[in-house]
């Protein structure tokens, strides 16, 4: 460990630490490592301790003044809820050993599906040196603590090679992500496409679009009535997948008061009436999907909201790439290309580390399988 750090879990969360210090680590790329989306969480309810995601952010701080120079938004988990990367067979066989499995530490953005930064330690020569040591902090925790073990999800690429390093599970896994490849517009997306599948998307849109109006909003035109209209929206979708949403109704408002800029709502209106809409994220370069919702059974409406009037904004904003979130095979002929992501995964018991990094390997296998079967099935022309 640095001498010259103190490494130490922050008990009052995201909220306890100075906006401007927790971002200056963050950087600005990424909204959901902001200090105010996680702060939301924490505020709104939608983490805590009685939700099973308690707030320990873990922070390296310079000794000789306390100055923050590095962070990780960890968490004490009590379930495996709201993670996306399924980890429920490792608890049965665990638990079935007689130890208890939770609580572990997970270090991501709970709910979050989204590829990022998860050891914030800014730029420069000291980066990766301070990144090593919030490695090193982890392990430690889960030494000290007792725990079963610790998970780091949806890590940036370029961050994964310092796990590997330091000698934790690799666990890969892909999604399907939208790449502008110099379309400039809609239209010299569809031309890019095989003349079936342009056909069909085409068809698609038209039978989404008809008779409703579907409005892009961002900033202060997004109003109260219509975070009104998207809780609804986000309450049916959340009772049929997860039983009942993650998010509170406090956190869309807060996102709406610190986060309006960096916020796209996509809504249709059918009279004026807003009957379905999803609600997305504004990266440097990104823009990411991450929640839908309806009214009102339109056909194929979920696949214009979400991804269709998603690869129009991009296209129209300069923004390289569309992120629709977890899983989801059937965007894969709507131009959405399987890509891998990544997790790393920290067990100090070694006999049930040796079995998961089996199990690990067979997994591997069968998902890189996938990926390239999936590669060369994609909607676009042949060449």
């Amino acid at each position: 460990m640095d001498r010259e750090l103190i490494l130490r879990l922050e008990p009052g969360g995201i909220r306890a630490i100075a906006p401007e210090s927790w971002d200056r680590c963050a950087g600005t790329d990424d909204p959901f490592l902001s200090h105010a989306f996680l702060s939301a969480l924490e505020e709104s309810g939608s983490v805590g301790p009685d939700t099973g995601w308690r707030p320990l952010p873990l922070l390296a701080e310079r000794e000789a003044d306390g100055a923050l120079l590095a962070c990780a938004p960890a968490y004490v988990k009590m379930h495996s809820q709201g993670e996306y990367v399924f980890d429920h067979a490792w608890a049965d066989a665990w638990e079935r050993t007689g130890r208890a499995y939770y609580p572990k530490l997970q270090v991501s953005v709970p709910f979050t599906p989204v590829t990022g930064r998860r050891l914030l330690a800014g730029e420069g020569e000291d980066a990766g040196r301070l990144a090593l040591a919030l490695i090193q902090g982890m392990e430690e925790l889960v030494r000290q603590n007792e725990l079963s073990s610790a998970h780091v999800t949806f890590i940036a690429p370029e961050q994964v090679p310092l796990f590997e390093e330091a000698g934790w599970l690799l666990r890969e896994d892909s999604q399907f992500h939208w790449q502008d490849e110099g379309y400039g517009d809609f239209q010299g997306f569809l031309a890019a496409l095989s003349s079936d599948k342009r056909k069909n998307l085409r068809k698609e849109r038209a039978k989404a679009q008809a008779g409703l109006e579907i409005v892009h909003l961002t900033g202060d035109a997004i109003r109260p009535e219509h975070w009104d209209a998207f809780w609804q929206f986000y309450q049916d979708t959340g009772a049929r997948k997860w039983g009942q949403p993650y998010l509170t109704r406090e956190f869309f408002d807060l996102v709406g008061a610190t986060m309006a800029d960096r916020t796209l709502l996509i809504l249709a209106l059918r009279g004026g009436v807003p009957i379905a809409g999803a609600l997305n994220f504004i990266g440097a370069d990104v823009l990411y999907g991450r929640y839908w919702g309806c009214i009102e059974d339109v056909p194929f409406l979920h696949f214009e909201l979400c991804y269709y009037q998603a690869i129009d904004f991009a296209l129209a904003h300069g923004l390289s790439r569309v992120e629709a979130g977890a899983q989801g095979g059937h965007k894969l002929v709507r131009g959405y290309r399987p890509v891998p992501t990544w997790s790393a995964h920290y067990i100090d018991d070694p006999h049930f580390r040796c079995a998961v990094a089996g199990f690990l390997t067979q997994e591997r296998d069968s998902v890189q399988q996938d990926r390239q079967w999936m590669g060369a099935h994609t909607p676009f022309r042949k060449e």
